[in-house]
């Protein structure tokens, strides 16, 4: 049997054509993109195109300067996010930022720091999946920031951020509003214009690219108040938002991924859809396992808890017999920290929680490598679950 790969939001598999064009420019565009001669140029166009397709995927027919910025992945594109959005402002002492409870690490961090300066963290309920949007519009003034996943990498509950920024904007005109849709991008149809977002995170290696490379989306009115400030500082590339020589092969072979997933996504959607419901139908006649399922759901990611083994357990169990899936977050496997705050704001007990799994997709899993899957999860309980 070969392996069954399901933890694709861990990372997934490279795509041939990113490959391909990866290894073309390493070739053949070894230029600095910052020297003025013909490599150097050589070297920016690859860049300019790479920031074209991206820009087309978020909806956006004509890109002004500065509203794509390379960064070497989603984590510094959200840290950028937060803490430069957050230091481009004089400190007044009555600022709130908000963000929810389940947050991936990557923003809850640069959370947990701000609020150890003295900021006041606000931190939105996500029962069952859902933002509280009252809770949203009680805590909706002095807002300086207010940061959220579009699609939580560990439950895949997609958040209705449109309403959650039309509320903040109602009440904190001047806020600055960071989507994270390192899960939603490429995965979930969604255009800038109506996320409503002024800032955007997305990453190479969720989307078939290599890793190491993201990326950050800055609206146009963003950079025209200067209301995001560099957190490298150097030489003052990627208009000076993000100082270092840029990752030319990197970029490429992202910008070609996301070529080719803009190209087939509702096709990809469907596929990943007719496969989930499939999942979903057969987990449920399982005894012993129980979904972990939002109402409002991405298609690629499915959480279950098998009831009497412990998610590493059956984890470990599972690898044995090439099939891959996640405990959860794979940025969070070796914190110490304790137990997921995305399993716990959206209500699971904690039993349960030690006990969940992460099973997410790609558009060419198959029924059949479910159904190898859905077997080894119904073994598994009848050996090592404790009754």
């Amino acid at each position: 049997m070969s392996e069954i790969y399901l933890d694709n939001s861990a990372t997934t598999k490279m795509s041939e054509g990113a490959i391909t064009k990866m290894n073309e420019v390493i070739c053949t565009h070894f230029g600095n993109p910052s020297s003025l001669h013909k490599r150097g140029l050589d070297a920016e166009h690859i860049l300019s195109e790479a920031r074209e397709i991206i820009g087309k995927s978020l909806g956006i027919r004509a890109l002004t300067r500065g509203e794509i910025i390379f960064t070497s992945g989603g984590t510094e594109a959200n840290n950028l996010a937060i803490l430069g959005g957050v230091f481009s402002k004089s400190r007044k002492g009555n600022e709130v930022i908000l963000t929810t409870q389940g947050e991936h690490s990557s923003v809850e961090e640069p959370m947990t720091y701000l609020e150890g300066l003295g900021y006041k963290i606000v931190r939105v309920p996500t029962k069952k999946g859902q933002l509280d949007l009252d809770f949203i519009r009680q805590n909706a003034y002095n807002v300086v920031l207010a940061s959220f996943m579009h699609v939580n990498n560990e439950t895949g509950a997609v958040y209705d951020l449109e309403s959650a920024f039309e509320v903040i904007r109602e009440k904190s005109s001047q806020a600055i509003l960071h989507a994270d849709c390192v899960q939603s991008y490429l995965k979930v149809k969604f255009t800038k214009q109506r996320l409503g977002a002024d800032l955007i995170s997305i990453s190479g290696h969720k989307v078939n690219g290599p890793k190491g490379i993201g990326a950050l989306y800055v609206d146009p009115q963003i950079i025209k108040a200067k209301k995001l400030v560099p957190i490298l500082l150097g030489g003052g590339q990627e208009e000076n938002l993000r100082s270092g020589t840029e990752n030319v092969y990197a970029i490429a072979g992202f910008g070609q991924a996301v070529k080719e997933h803009f190209a087939s996504l509702d096709t990809e959607i469907s596929q990943m859809s007719e496969v989930s419901s499939y999942l979903i139908d057969k987990l449920s006649s399982v005894s012993g396992v129980s979904l972990n399922l939002p109402e409002n759901r991405v298609c690629h990611i499915v959480n279950i808890t098998v009831k009497g083994i412990r998610s590493e357990t059956l984890l470990h169990y599972l690898s044995s017999k090439e099939i891959y899936v996640s405990s959860g977050s794979a940025c969070s496997s070796h914190s110490k920290k304790g137990r997921s705050r995305a399993l716990t704001s959206f209500g699971l007990s904690p039993l349960d929680i030690d006990s969940a799994i992460r099973i997410s997709l790609n558009p060419h899993n198959t029924t059949e490598e479910i159904d190898i899957l859905v077997n080894a999860v119904d073994e598994a309980i009848k050996r090592l679950a404790k009754r």
